[in-house]
């Protein structure tokens, strides 16, 4: 990563080519796995005020924050501390 940015997402820690690459692997996921946009941009707002967020990487489970939220199967992997839970 090239700027540690505490609570930032990918493209706000200046990650571009990061961000493009995980946005084109979100963009071709089939709609019946992903949550709404809706739940997508709260899921994600949570996240940047989370202390285990660093340049858009969730410290807990090691995933992109923005892949990870998108997916109804998916939870916060704060364990007792979750901040979202799966849709399912």
């Amino acid at each position: 990563m090239s700027n540690e940015c505490k609570r930032c997402l990918l493209l706000a820690a200046g990650e571009v080519k990061s961000f493009e690459a995980l946005k084109s692997c979100i963009d071709n996921l089939d709609d019946e796995l992903k949550v709404s946009d809706e739940e997508y941009k709260r899921r994600l707002s949570l996240c940047t005020q989370c202390d285990n967020l660093i340049s858009g990487m969730c410290l807990k489970c090691g995933c992109y924050a923005e892949y990870r939220a998108v997916f109804k199967s998916k939870s916060c992997p704060d364990v007792g501390r979750e901040k979202w839970i799966s849709v399912l």
